[in-house]
Formats: C-alpha cells, structure tokens, sequence
C-alpha cells in the first residue's frame, strides 16, 4: 500500500478509535466498528486533458490553506481529517475563469459526504462544491450517478466531475482512461454496534444493512459472516434508516461506513 494510503488509513483508525470532537457539542452515541470489509480511497475524477480540473484543484488548495476544508470536515467527522493539499495562492497562476455551469457526478448513498434530505442532495463533498464554485464564479449543478459508470459518465459529457463520496474503481485510475484528485480520505465498510459485548462473531445477531449492491457485495466478501447471521434486513432508507435501527434496538448490528460512524458519534 504506498505510503499516502496508510497514513490516510492509519489517520481514520485513530478517529474512530478517540473521543470525537468538534461537531457543535454532540452526544456520542458509542458506535463502534467490530469488522472491516471493505477499504475504500474517496478520490476525484476528470475527463482527461480537460482544463476543469486544474481549476477545481486550484479553488480546493485556496480553500484548504483558508481553513474551510478543515471546518467542513470537523462539522461533519468530528476532526480534521480530509486531506487535500494547501496553497493559498494555487489559482493565481491561472486565467480568470470563464462562467460555467459545473456539474459533478454524486453517490448519494455515501453519507455523511452525499445524501439526499426531502429532495435536497447535502453533505461534506456538497458543501464544498458549493464553496469551490463560489470561488471560481461559477455554477453548481449535481447529477446522480451510479459509482460503477463513472468513466460512461464523463466520456459522455453528463458531468464534469465524479465527486461525492466516491470509490473511484482501482483498475480504471491505473489504466487513467481518466485524470484523477485525491484520495482525499479512507473510508472502510464495517460491522458496527453499540452493544460492548457483541465482537465479530455475529451468530444469531440481527443485521441491519442498505439495500445497495454495494453494501450487498460487502457482506458477501465474508461468507462466514453471512451464514452465521440469524437475520439480515434490507432497508431503503439507506445508512440513516440503518442507524435509526440501531438506535431504537430494532437490530443488533449494522453494516455501514466508517466516516458514517465518525459524523454519528459527534451528532
């Protein structure tokens, strides 16, 4: 794993295994991870030789070395944790950029950094979009995308950008069929629960989970887990739906993301 990679995984281990600060004063809830998965890198993804990108990275530099990264980050995941590079002059070496309607590509399915609230997409990677075209004086327009079609999605020119809580497919960075940012953190799919005496033995537990192909590939990756569950409930509410569940003591477990933990041990 090169270097990079584990200190943003070594970074992300250590949140979740400290008291979390930060978040307006939030009660933690005490969720914690009892088995990983699946590891993910949250990366960006430009069509190749288009000049976007230099201008998005330009406008998040400017932004981190400002202090905004680090203020959405510690609102949304309890700490200072996203890493993107500081420069506060990055985009002075650069032409005024012209006016444009700048279209990212979202998963809403990866709360805390995308989701959809009464119709509204929000969340870490929106608020900074947000912030990033306010910079430039441009436009924002989100799309909904399917994870797996990033490549289809901008070679047909539907987005600009994939951002959005994104796992960018590891075999399609390596062949760069696409110009990629980032990883900007690490974020594992886990086995969670607020009961101290369950570990990652799951016999008998009730296992509530999103009913994503993504999540149903996660369980799938340990055939022991899934044979040892006594029950495994599918909800289309997503990973809020899950915590819900978890909270009222509707299932003993939960599969979910790591940054999810992080944002809902600080709220």
């Amino acid at each position: 794993m090169p270097l990079r990679k584990r200190w943003l995984c070594l970074l992300l281990v250590l949140a979740l295994s400290l008291p979390l600060f930060g978040c307006g004063g939030g009660t933690s809830y005490g969720v914690k991870a009892v088995q990983t998965l699946v590891e993910q890198q949250y990366s960006l993804a430009f069509r190749n030789n288009d000049p976007t990108i230099y201008y998005v990275v330009a406008a998040i530099k400017v932004l981190a070395a400002e202090g905004k990264v680090d203020e959405l980050s510690t609102k949304w995941l309890g700490g200072k944790l996203v890493n993107f590079e500081k420069d506060a002059s990055a985009l002075d070496d650069l032409a005024v950029p012209k006016n444009k309607t700048f279209i990212i590509g979202v998963d809403v399915n990866s709360f805390p950094f995308v989701y959809s609230s009464n119709g509204t997409l929000w969340g870490f990677d929106i608020e900074l979009a947000i912030a990033v075209t306010d910079l430039l004086g441009w436009t924002l327009k989100e799309q909904v995308i399917e994870k797996e079609k990033v490549y289809d999605e901008l070679a047909s020119g539907n987005i600009d950008c994939a951002w959005g809580g994104i796992a960018l497919n590891e075999k399609e960075v390596a062949s760069k069929i696409y110009a990629t940012y980032g990883p900007y953190i690490s974020n594992q799919i886990v086995i969670a629960t607020r009961d101290s005496s369950i570990g990652s033995n799951m016999k008998g537990k009730t296992l509530a989970m999103p009913s994503t192909t993504e999540a149903l590939n996660a369980l799938n990756s340990d055939s022991r887990l899934a044979s040892r569950l006594g029950n495994v409930i599918r909800l289309v509410g997503g990973t809020m739906e899950c915590f819900t569940y978890l909270y009222s003591g509707k299932c003993d477990a939960i599969l979910t993301d790591s940054t999810a933990i992080l944002y809902y041990n600080c709220h």
